[in-house]
């Protein structure tokens, strides 16, 4: 594999439009259209492959066969950026192109940056890991007597971080994406938001023990968005944009809205394969709404899938946190509790050995060697989105977002990972130049 190389020597910017993407019910399924912005640099020695060739062509035939409207890409070396793209349309209808800085939904990408904002906490001793959630928030005061299951007493910080708190969603649902059932259980206005949820829990029993197995979910980190503004004595996404986010030099991220009403300059629009439409979770909408467009509640998700963000801001974090100074107030020995293990016996082997991969405090790791490398990544998923951040052994990391998810299992998302796998290792020469300073 080929990681390294002669620098590019020149930067150029340039913006390439063509006319319009074939409908998505036309047939042949061709992508003709690309509106981007491109912000990369030139190869005075013309390298084997380009850094923009590897990656593009990866990224479009990703989007031409899924025909997802519109994505954007950056890419960091050594904590550089050296690329960062726009694809297609932010606003299919009218045409506009989306560009690197277009904000997107990332989904469950906001896990990461939730994971640092609580271990800055612990970092100034004003929490510690193995503090139960229940004494935390002291739900005691909110818990039904009776219906209470016992074991919401034991469960972690720690826990909640690896996805080991005792929640199944496939086995009880995903309470997150139940809005209207719990306002009407809770009798809260709906849709209904963090603390109507997390009362509709406490009375429902739990999957499994605390601690005993790795099932992803949403609520235990929709827990965590709780304790933060807890313990910080400030709303949620004050403290994350205060603590995490300006340290690193991140502007633009906010809390997104679930109505297209809401909807901030700069973002982009979200589509579906078909245009699916559904009832709308918000009272006095109109009936049915596009699906992304008022069909789940993104305010309730804040801490596990609220923010938006763009490719170079994702980037930014990704940078921040490759980066050997501290960072965003994290000293080095809080920073390493991100790629922890979970304790034993999650994500051991039968002979007690540790998988090959696990899911550290809001990143998947898998160990590369015996150097104390990996690779961490994290993706995201809503109705209309579909996102990647990945950090790489070898210096690299990139993001890539769309604003439109498959729904067809032989075209899965997922494959965009293996794909810009491989236009990294296609490059055959690095950028020198840092290109973060031309980006808002």
């Amino acid at each position: 594999m080929n990681f390294g190389g002669k620098g590019f020597s020149t930067v150029t910017q340039s913006t390439i439009t063509r006319r319009h993407f074939l409908a998505r019910s036309a047939c042949g399924g061709l992508l003709t259209a690309l509106a981007p912005t491109i912000i990369a640099r030139a190869s005075a020695a013309d390298p084997k492959v380009p850094l923009a060739e590897a990656f593009d062509r990866e990224v479009l035939a990703f989007m031409e066969a899924r025909k997802v409207p519109g994505g954007a890409l950056a890419v960091v070396k050594d904590q550089r950026l050296v690329y960062a793209r726009g694809y297609g349309w932010a606003d299919r209808e009218r045409q506009e192109p989306v560009k690197a800085e277009s904000l997107f939904r990332i989904a469950s990408i906001s896990k990461p940056f939730t994971a640092v904002g609580l271990l800055q906490l612990v970092a100034a001793g004003k929490l510690e890991l193995e503090q139960r959630v229940f004494d935390v928030l002291d739900l005691e005061k909110i818990a039904k007597a009776g219906k209470l299951d016992p074991r919401w007493r034991a469960i972690t910080l720690r826990q909640l971080l690896h996805h080991t708190g005792g929640w199944d969603r496939d086995a009880s649902g995903d309470p997150m994406f139940k809005s209207r059932e719990i306002a009407t259980a809770t009798g809260s206005r709906a849709p209904a938001q963090p603390e109507a949820i997390i009362r509709f829990q406490l009375g429902r029993p739990l999957d499994f023990d605390p601690g005993t197995r790795y099932v992803y979910s949403n609520f235990g980190y929709c827990l965590l968005g709780r304790v933060i503004e807890k313990v910080a004595g400030v709303g949620y996404e004050q403290f994350m944009r205060e603590r995490v986010l300006a340290p690193l030099g991140i502007t633009r991220m906010r809390l997104g809205a679930s109505l297209a009403a809401g909807r901030l300059p700069g973002e982009v629009h979200y589509y579906t394969p078909r245009d699916e439409k559904g009832r709308a979770v918000f009272p006095g909408e109109k009936n049915p709404v596009p699906v992304p467009d008022g069909g789940f509640c993104l305010e309730a998700m804040d801490a596990h899938g609220g923010w938006l963000a763009s490719a170079v801001d994702l980037a930014r974090f990704a940078a921040g946190l490759d980066n050997p100074q501290p960072m965003a107030g994290l000293p080095d020995r809080v920073k390493q509790l991100l790629y922890e293990p979970p304790a034993a016996p999650v994500s051991r082997r039968p002979d007690g050995s540790l998988a090959d991969f696990y899911y550290g405090c809001g990143w998947l790791v898998r160990p590369i060697g015996r150097k104390g490398k990996a690779n961490y990544w994290h993706n995201g998923s809503l109705p209309g989105t579909s996102t990647l951040l990945v950090r790489r052994f070898d210096g690299l990391s990139w993001a890539v977002l769309f604003n439109q998810r498959s729904e067809d299992g032989k075209l899965p998302d997922g494959a965009i990972d293996a794909a810009l796998h491989r236009a990294a290792d296609a490059v055959a020469a690095w950028p020198t130049e840092d290109l973060f300073p031309r980006q808002p």
